[in-house]
């Protein structure tokens, strides 16, 4: 037997009523709130992801699928989706044709990293962007959506967090003060925060090593470094936020993974999931669409993860079963069971038929481990009265029900 490549996972039809349904109130969310949805290749060109993503991150040092296709390109497997937007943002001059260029995307991503719970090296996210507004009401508004969406999901037990992380102004002040403030300790920090410190020594909060933390807790805050402009932006969202009635913390450890991230920072982290917590997180990147060549335009967003999101959903008993099953009595009978089954199809009612010429005993058994509600039983007696007899399994019962008026009695039971 071949089996599935590590990391990789096959979405089993008993899943699927649980993604359909993190997909569908995705979508109706993102409808309330404006957005149009994008979908953009799975392979990109490689350097739109070193130049998008960062050089340093470890999307782009560890985890991205690049290689060269067979004319000699450097292409890669899309690990995110944001660079990607914003190349279709600039490229197809969506400014222009869109009032207001809110987007949206659900797709795979692909990132070659350990796989565990709720982490695979193929895995699924909703993605929004928003181009052109820098206004601390957008972050508000984007940050209260993504709360919006846990809650519609049923999800309980969260906890949303936020941070501000500067601007090119305020953030070399900061980077130098964590330097200076590491010193003597910056050896005794794990290989990764050494090379952060010397690429992006924000990310060194990022640092998931035990015997990193106290050197790491005892680091300044951003707070402490924002310029004027920043801190009051970052006050701003936070008076949006209440008026909400949106809880919150703020945390100066949160800097999320990206470089491209300038002020506004957040992450919606469940409380069930352990260590792999965050449900979704995002923030402002208001020089990326300016970096991939486009006019200097501020942008905001989010990723969620759709496995988080399946994982934390509550237990329900919704899931999506046939309506009815067909059972023609009879070989005489299938071809009429057969468009007896088209007409039940068309009229909306999801119907199974038998294609084996079982025995009736058979058939209804096969209905029982189906769970359909209905049997619709087909047979030399129902015909010639121009009927149908439909049995409801719950009960037992059983009534005639005239051929032509099938679809509607079927529907009015539902």
């Amino acid at each position: 037997m071949i089996s599935t490549v590590r990391g990789m996972r096959d979405i089993l039809p008993a899943d699927m009523e649980r993604w359909q349904r993190v997909e569908t109130v995705a979508r109706q969310i993102c409808g309330c709130y404006g957005y149009r949805e994008l979908r953009t290749p799975l392979i990109e060109r490689e350097e739109l992801f070193v130049k998008g993503t960062g050089e340093s991150t470890d999307i782009v040092q560890k985890e991205m699928y690049a290689f060269a296709d067979k004319g000699g390109e450097r292409v890669t497997l899309r690990p995110e989706a944001t660079p990607g937007i914003v190349r279709a943002f600039v490229e197809h001059g969506l400014e222009q044709s869109l009032s207001v260029p809110k987007l949206f995307t659900l797709g795979p991503m692909f990132r070659y990293e350990r796989p565990q719970k709720g982490r695979y090296r193929q895995f699924h996210q909703l993605n929004i962007e928003v181009f052109g507004v820098g206004d601390a009401s957008l972050d508000a508004e984007v940050i209260e959506m993504a709360c919006t969406l846990v809650s519609a999901l049923g999800i309980d037990e969260t906890e949303l967090v936020i941070s501000s992380v500067g601007c090119p102004v305020c953030r070399p002040a900061f980077s130098e003060a964590l330097l200076k403030a590491l010193g003597e300790d910056l050896p005794k920090l794990c290989g990764d925060c050494q090379r952060r410190a010397t690429s992006n020594p924000l990310r060194i909060f990022d640092c998931k090593v035990p015997a990193d933390q106290p050197i790491v807790d005892g680091l300044p805050h951003s707070e402490d470094y924002l310029c004027d402009a920043c801190r009051g932006h970052f006050e701003a969202v936070q008076g949006y936020l209440r008026a909400y009635d949106q809880p919150f913390q703020v945390s100066h450890r949160l800097v999320r993974g990206l470089d491209y991230y300038t002020r506004t920072t957040f992450e919606i982290r469940s409380l069930k999931l352990g260590a792999q917590n965050a449900l979704l997180g995002g923030g402002r990147y208001d020089g990326l669409v300016k970096e991939l060549g486009g006019p200097d335009r501020a942008g905001i967003g989010f990723a969620a993860g759709l496995e988080r999101l399946v994982l934390a959903l509550p237990e329900s008993d919704d899931a999506v079963l046939p309506d009815v099953f067909v059972a023609a009595i009879g070989e005489a009978n299938r071809e009429a069971a057969f468009v007896l089954a088209r007409a039940l199809r068309a009229g909306g009612l999801r119907t199974l038929v038998d294609y084996e010429a079982r025995s009736a005993k058979a058939q209804m058994k096969r209905a029982n481990r189906a769970g359909v509600r209905h049997v619709v039983i087909v047979g030399d007696d129902e015909l010639a009265r121009g009927e149908v007899t439909v049995k409801t399994m719950a009960t037992g019962e059983q009534h005639g029900v005239a051929r032509d008026r099938v679809v509607d009695s079927l529907l009015s039971a539902l």
